[in-house]
């Protein structure tokens, strides 16, 4: 365990899951690093990989909710699908709610968008289950969550932000596709089989656009990846999409979306986050370039 606060966590869990009889007490649990609010672990019993994870307690978040109920919805709709690891368990402890889920043999995705385009692509086309939230469809939709954003920023980033807002607006469409609603690097795992969605806490419905832009936004490539996609690696995304009306549309949507990331950083930056402000410059300049 890596700190104190993990090996106090994982220690209880490990009890509880052992009377629960998921576990057995010669499990082995290893942290896993990668998440930015839940605690998980990588746990070994036996020939038996799971991944047991902790969802933080009133960790409120205006762009990324984190809601283990979703999770657990999400993961039951996608068995069969080879889109999601397989839901093993879940239940309520007084540490949090506790999800846990097959361990998926591979890796975090870095390169090749064309895979990411495709597996997002076999999401869409899925019917979503009832009760996820709506994701905002428009331009109106996404300038008024990015102005709610900015209410909890810093006045001095929340003007800058606003002299860069844009001005075309794009109707809304009333898709309602499913969307993972957090497709970072960070949440694409690559093994024989193909590539992976993993952490569903925070799945929607409504246009496929969401989902491009979060993975395509340079501050979630920084955040998780190092460094922002080149755009030979962006307009391979987009062809591989091979959906000319949603690529005509996200790109007509993209500087909205760049806006509202931009927000966030900005967010981030008020809530302690020392590169969120490296992020927000990075999204800036893709406002600003187109």
């Amino acid at each position: 365990m890596q700190a104190s606060l993990s090996e106090s966590a994982g220690t209880r869990l490990a009890k509880l899951l052992a009377v629960r009889g998921v576990t057995t007490a010669n499990a082995r649990w290893a942290v896993l690093d990668g998440g930015r609010t839940n605690q998980s672990w990588r746990v070994t019993d036996g020939s038996r990989q799971i991944v047991i994870k902790l969802f933080a307690q009133g960790a409120e978040n205006p762009l990324f909710p984190n809601d283990p109920a979703r999770e657990i919805q999400a993961l039951r709709h996608l068995q069969g699908h080879d889109l999601a690891p397989r839901l093993v368990d879940h239940f309520a402890t007084p540490l949090g709610q506790c999800v846990i889920y097959e361990h998926l043999h591979g890796v975090t995705w870095k390169s090749d968008t064309a895979k990411v385009a495709q597996v997002l692509k076999r999401l869409h086309r899925l019917d979503a289950p009832e009760g996820l939230r709506a994701t905002p469809d428009g331009s109106l939709a996404l300038r008024h969550q990015a102005e709610r954003i900015l209410q909890s920023c810093a006045p001095s980033g929340a003007d800058w932000a606003q002299r860069l807002m844009p001005k075309a607006e794009v109707a809304p469409i009333g898709a309602a596709c499913l969307l993972h609603g957090d497709p970072v690097p960070g949440n694409i795992i690559g093994d024989s089989r193909g590539l992976w969605l993993i952490d569903w806490q925070c799945p929607g419905v409504g246009d496929p656009c969401e989902d491009i832009a979060i993975f395509l936004s340079p501050a979630m490539q920084l955040a998780y990846r190092g460094k922002a996609l080149a755009e030979g690696e962006k307009q391979t995304f987009l062809d591989a999409y091979d959906d000319a009306k949603v690529i005509k549309r996200y790109t007509n949507l993209a500087p909205w979306y760049h806006w509202r990331m931009l927000a966030y950083c900005l967010w981030q930056t008020a809530n302690g986050d020392p590169q969120a402000d490296i992020r927000a410059k990075a999204e800036a300049r893709a406002l600003e370039t187109g």
